[in-house]
């Protein structure tokens, strides 16, 4: 595929058809990766990004409670040791 060098201002880029960024995921960022002769994109992704807010508004609601026990009454620990 070959794809046009354009002027950004001082810069020049390249653009990316819709298809391409919705196929890989490409949202706001990409990670450019320089490797042998070769310039790699790769879509940055982050992804714990608003689990803070949400774990925060989790607990204010009570939704952050054991659904089940993480230890049962008749479970023999024993055999782990």
């Amino acid at each position: 595929m070959d794809i046009p060098i354009i002027p950004i201002g001082n810069s020049k880029g390249i653009r990316l058809s819709k298809t391409l960024l919705e196929k890989y995921n490409i949202t706001d960022k990409v990670e450019l990766i320089l490797e042998k002769g070769f310039i790699i994109l790769k879509p940055k992704s982050e992804p714990r990004n608003g689990w803070e807010s949400a774990f925060k508004k989790m607990n204010e609601n009570g939704d952050d409670k054991l659904l089940i026990n993480d230890v049962f009454e008749d479970e023999n620990l024993e055999e782990w040791i």
